[in-house]
């Protein structure tokens, strides 16, 4: 590994140093056109027709432009290799084209025709390419390498590092049943990537059947056949967690310009709410969070008066020494009537119209006529009336999303809005508000809170923004004689960060798809209402326990769109051992799990050992796995024992992380600590154990178990969960079934 990357930053330093040379004519170029420009200007307009002054614009833009491009590409700079089959070609792929002294190619930008193969090429149709490599680099820094093996009847020798390199082993073997079970895998795999554009292509597959690697090698392959498309309406891939989109980052060919935004869960609706989270609720108020139930609840509470006591409310006014007023029928009528028609925020205006309009009704003729007060006078005299604006400020204030959730911390408010929740229910969600705030204002909401959040700003609609104390775009004075060119303000943008991310866009990622709930389902949806869509995922996995929500919500996600389901059957990555072991404890809760065959021994069976002292059994077994394998060790734990695994983490290479965290990844080795209490604290039996199957899946090479020799009741388990005992004993007989002597 080590060895390759210094290739590869030897490369990468070179075209760097060419770089640095083309800035350096490119800003003598700008510099010039600049310096023209602020030369005696009148010199420069042809009497005849100006075209000196045009074409000195066009010189300083393409210059200016070259300089912007230059500037800008940095990050990402070189990002893949192409190692061809005819002449031992070499091909480097980048962000822009780069070419050295005597015009050879350095880097070869992505949409030309001789980098199609880094996103279209697979093990079925390499293209000529032997092997794929996606550097990962930071600056100008190379932090890794992947690579896959597309041509594995070349006799080129070339080394194979990460994520390729499994599936390059066996692509090698001279096993004739082994290459029957690669060919299969490459077709199901090339099927899938080179699917349709149009409608949702769903992608199954149990752990280790490679398919996150599909999907991403899919979105290539899409940006680069529907470049126009998907430039401009963007692709978004969401996962579980910020540690599996690290993950993703590594393993992603890179798809080039800046149409791919990666997200997490909690990150989705950072577009609108400006924060984000990764903080996780316990599973059972995730659970509730998660529920379409939760659609009723949040209108309820966007409807529901911010008083404390709505009935005592009223609004009074003082017209020409005429007091008026509307009592609480007739703002509750008032407040039904434009919500009916309006978004909350949306309807102030409706508001204060219809408020003024039935306090003119109410006025005396007399008193208007007295007066010779016109429609629009009253409604002027009710506006400067502070008692007006206070009453508007009480009852009907501008509302953000936070505003609203941060009230079901209040049990009263959380009966009145879910008045068919049980007590349990009604405490678990009160108390998963965070109350306190940080020094910006904000609270530290749950990742179950943000899709809640997302629904509230859909159903609120935009808060109003402040009124600018004055106009940026207007200059005073009469002094700006200088004319502002194309490259002139070019060359200013080049100052400016323009990140800002999309609201919507053109093609959805949605890997892990299984755990995503019904609610967050319509916060992604809200992001792709347009869009096509990948949908990556394995029931077998899910941690949601009402699969029938999930599937409502996918249904008005994706309506009659054309759709495609690939199902990968093939783990290549778990060693037989492993998953052998995990399939027994799953299927005691899902017989009818469509299971993937492992194709991969390692000759060692799983250690699965029950003691009285498990942290120190722990230890012991994270010591011995650190002997055997060379890379990363998973100690999977379930969320309430996170920080005391911590303590144990006393080497780089172990990683402790809860089930829930752990979904999507993979180590060369995991330790998976008290089996019962991960199932237990899901609240549900079946999605518990299904909690448990990923947790066994993690490993690449080996796997111990860890559990208490009398593990803690199922304290958190539903009570009226059918048939919840036996479905307890079934999945810890067979796991302990394999009990260590």
């Amino acid at each position: 590994m080590k060895a390759e990357i210094a290739k590869e930053q030897a490369h990468v330093d070179r075209v760097r140093a060419q770089l640095e040379i083309d800035e350096d004519k490119a800003r003598m170029l700008a510099t010039a056109g600049q310096d023209m420009y602020r030369s005696d200007r009148t010199s420069w307009v042809r009497e005849e027709d100006g075209t000196a002054m045009f074409e000195r614009d066009a010189f300083s833009y393409n210059a200016a432009k070259r300089l912007a491009i230059l500037d800008a590409e940095h990050e990402g700079l070189v990002f893949g290799r192409l190692d061809l089959a005819d002449d031992d070609e070499v091909r480097h792929i980048g962000r822009i084209g780069v070419r050295d002294a005597d015009y050879e190619p350095l880097v070869i930008d992505w949409r030309a025709r001789a980098a199609e193969p880094f996103y279209r090429a697979t093990p079925s149709d390499p293209m000529g390419v032997i092997r794929r490599r996606v550097l990962r680099c930071r600056d100008d820094k190379v932090l890794g390498i992947e690579d896959d093996l597309l041509d594995s009847t070349s006799q080129a020798d070339l080394p194979i590092v990460g994520e390729g390199a499994l599936m390059a082993a066996l692509s090698r073997a001279r096993d004739t049943q082994m290459h029957s079970i690669v060919s299969t895998i490459q077709a199901e795999q090339d099927e899938a990537i080179r699917a349709p554009y149009q409608g949702v292509t769903t992608i199954m597959g149990g752990p280790g059947t490679g398919k996150t690697v599909v999907a991403l090698h899919r979105a290539a392959f899409l940006l680069y056949s529907h470049r126009a498309r998907l430039e401009n309406g963007g692709v978004l891939v969401i996962g579980p967690s910020s540690v599996f989109m690290s993950y993703i980052e590594r393993v992603l060919p890179s798809l080039g310009e800046d149409s791919v935004t990666l997200r997490s869960v909690g990150q989705v609706p950072s577009d609108i709410l400006r924060f984000s989270s990764d903080r996780l609720d316990e599973p059972r108020t995730a659970n509730i969070k998660g529920s379409l139930d939760m659609v009723d609840v949040l209108t309820r509470l966007v409807n529901l008066p911010m008083s404390a006591e709505p009935d005592s409310m009223r609004l009074r006014v003082t017209v020409k020494g005429e007091v008026l007023t509307l009592g609480s029928h007739a703002l509750a009528a008032t407040r039904h009537h434009i919500l009916k028609r309006n978004r909350y925020n949306d309807g102030r205006e409706a508001v204060e119209a219809s408020l003024k309009d039935q306090l003119w009704n109410i006025l005396p003729e007399d008193v208007s006529s007295a007066h010779d007060l016109s429609k629009e006078q009253f409604d002027d005299l009710v506006s400067s009336q502070a008692s007006w604006r206070m009453f508007l400020n009480a009852w009907w204030p501008t509302l953000s999303a936070t505003d609203v959730l941060a009230r079901l911390a209040d049990p009263a408010v959380v009966k009145a809005v879910a008045p068919d929740w049980d007590d349990e229910t009604c405490q678990l969600v009160v108390n998963s508000i965070p109350t306190e705030v940080d020094r910006r204002g904000r609270r530290d909401w749950s990742v179950a809170d943000m899709a809640l959040l997302d629904e509230l700003a859909a159903l609120l609609g935009p808060v109003p923004p402040e009124p600018d104390a004055e106009d940026p775009v207007f200059i005073e004075g009469g002094d700006a004689e200088e004319l502002v060119t194309l490259s002139d303000r070019l060359h200013d943008a080049r100052q400016i960060d323009e990140d800002e991310p999309r609201d919507t866009y053109a093609h959805v990622l949605v890997d892990e798809a299984q755990d995503i709930s019904p609610m967050q389902w319509r916060m992604i949806g809200r992001r792709g209402p347009q869009a096509s869509w990948t949908i990556v995922g394995d029931p077998a996995q899910s941690a949601f326990p009402h699969p029938e929500q999930t599937r409502s919500a996918l249904d008005e996600l994706v309506g009659n769109a054309p759709s495609r389901t690939f199902t990968l059957t093939k783990n290549y990555r778990s060693p037989a051992e492993v998953f052998d072991l995990a399939a027994e404890v799953v299927v005691t809760v899902q017989p009818d799990a469509d299971l993937p065959q492992a194709v991969r021994s390692v000759g060692v069976q799983p250690t699965v050992v029950r003691t009285d002292a498990l942290w120190a059994e722990a230890r012991s077994q994270l010591d011995e796995m650190l002997q055997e394998v060379d890379g990363t060790i998973g100690l999977v734990c379930p969320a309430s024992l996170v920080d005391q695994a911590g303590d144990l983490a006393t080497d780089p290479r172990i990683i402790p992380v809860t089930t829930m965290q752990a979904k999507g990844l993979e180590y060369d080795g995991a330790v998976v600590v008290d089996p019962e209490r991960i199932v237990s604290e899901t609240g549900n039996p079946t999605s518990g154990v299904r909690v448990l199957y990923v947790a066994l899946t993690r490993p690449t090479q080996r796997l111990a178990v860890v559990g208490l020799r009398q593990p803690e009741s199922p304290r958190n388990l539903q009570a009226d969960q059918p048939a919840a005992a036996d479905a307890g004993r079934a999945w810890s007989e067979a796991l302990w079934s394999h009990e260590t002597c």
